[in-house]
């Protein structure tokens, strides 16, 4: 492990120039904002945040995180207001445009580099009044915290969470943030033990102080707010990728756990694939990747009640103008016949009941060794393109969000995976129909 960690430790230090150019970049938006705040005695404080303020930063990618600090007196829609305006006047060269958290913020590209103007309220310690308030706070507990050298088995962190694709506290991954990064190194010392404590962590432990229980599998404490669980933003199944991936890279260290794996795109695995693709307004990605997780969610109730037993499911997004929902099946074509179970025969009202709603559109009715009432009734449709095409044309409202509703009225194609798909959505959907020998592992 040592050798291969030695080779890491040495790829993640940022040379002179990537760190002058970096600065050249954060120093111009930096200012560009500050002479925009000029205009608004609302705003009382300007500064660095993020991973470029902590030194935790990835040269090939680095964020600048701007906050800009609010009296707390302001009101919500003059915070919301005034903070859109001074992003995009102060990035108005740059393209600008909103991203949302639980407050909108603008955010630009100067020389590839992603710019974050990001409002908060300047308040004290546990005062909060926004989910941003606390990123200040955060910067300042992580400069003092945080060794020259941990910050660097931060950066080794960060890069194998990447490769691995579970990094990224964004809806659409689910996944470990930069901050969460930084509190496992400070809690575990450094990357090795990290991976160590993680690969034998119990469900329900927790990380971190707190009087709190939470009903996470882990928790991951906020070391600036004993009760916040930074660990309920990620998912279940990305705990458990991280979790065993700790486990096999300990057992067996190798390079390949830190670059990027290519999938084998398997014509097999696409065959009971469900692809529901059409185009959305463009709008923010924190909103669109809402929508479409909510819909692949309520699809998936659909095709449940329907009959067709949903396996696994994932929503795609080109951020831009397409979408895709995928959903891998048991079976594309189900039998035509079904049981529908009833009520046992001492049940009289129910009886009753059960009998006269089902007897004019069964094929059998009898009653079972339980003494229940069973109905042998047929489906309307027993191949999956028909029985979704019917559904999103009759019943739009049952399986999508209403912010979707229009964008699927205009047009939506339903299709197998295995047919006529472009390459870039078949590797979107390798996830779904991948086993990565990384996690699932054995010695």
């Amino acid at each position: 492990m040592k050798q291969v960690l030695s080779k890491i430790r040495k790829s993640v230090i940022i040379s002179e120039n990537v760190r002058k150019l970096k600065k050249q970049i954060a120093d111009e938006a930096y200012l560009l904002v500050e002479n925009q705040i000029k205009n608004h005695p609302e705003i009382i404080g300007l500064e660095f945040g993020g991973s470029y303020a902590k030194d935790t930063w990835l040269s090939e990618e680095a964020d600048i995180d701007i906050f800009i600090k609010f009296k707390k007196t302001i009101s919500e829609e003059k915070f919301t207001e005034i903070s859109k305006k001074v992003g995009f006047q102060s990035m108005k060269k740059y393209n600008p445009y909103v991203r949302y958290s639980e407050h909108p913020y603008v955010e630009a590209k100067i020389k590839k580099t992603k710019i974050n103007v990001v409002p908060c309220y300047d308040v004290n310690s546990g005062e909060w009044k926004s989910s941003a308030d606390r990123s200040p706070f955060h910067t300042k507990y992580m400069e003092k915290s945080l060794t020259h050298e941990m910050r660097n088995e931060v950066r080794m962190l960060k890069i194998f969470l990447k490769a691995n694709k579970i990094y990224g506290s964004e809806i659409a991954k689910q996944g470990f943030s930069g901050y969460v990064s930084e509190v496992l190194i400070l809690n575990f010392g450094n990357f090795e033990n990290t991976i160590s404590s993680i690969g034998k962590i119990q469900q329900g432990q927790i990380i971190g102080k707190t009087s709190k229980v939470f009903e996470t599998l882990i928790s991951i404490i906020d070391p600036i707010d004993s009760n916040r669980n930074l660990a309920a933003a990620i998912s279940n199944e990305n705990i458990g990728k991280f979790i065993l991936l700790c486990r096999t890279f300990e057992n067996k260290p190798k390079l390949k756990f830190f670059t990027q794996k290519k999938l084998k795109i398997s014509k097999n695995g696409l065959e009971n694939v469900l692809v529901i693709k059409f185009s959305f307004k463009n709008r923010s990605p924190d909103i669109i990747w809402g929508q479409i997780k909510r819909a692949t969610s309520s699809l998936t109730t659909q095709l449940e009640l329907g009959g067709f037993n949903v396996l696994r499911s994932k929503a795609h997004s080109d951020n831009t103008s397409e979408a895709c929902l995928f959903f891998l099946l048991e079976s594309t074509k189900i039998p035509i016949n079904y049981s529908k179970s009833g009520p046992d025969f001492f049940r009289v009202s129910d009886c009753t009941s059960f009998i006269s709603k089902n007897i004019t559109k069964t094929n059998l009715m009898w009653i079972n060794d339980d003494g229940k009432i069973i109905a042998l009734e047929k489906r309307r449709h027993n191949e999956v393109v028909k029985f979704m095409t019917e559904l999103l044309k009759n019943n739009l409202q049952t399986g999508i969000p209403k912010g979707l509703q229009s964008d699927f009225r205009k047009g939506v194609e339903i299709t197998i995976g295995n047919k006529n798909l472009s390459k870039s959505i078949k590797e979107a959907v390798l996830d779904l129909i991948s086993t990565d020998d990384s996690i699932f592992h054995t010695n």
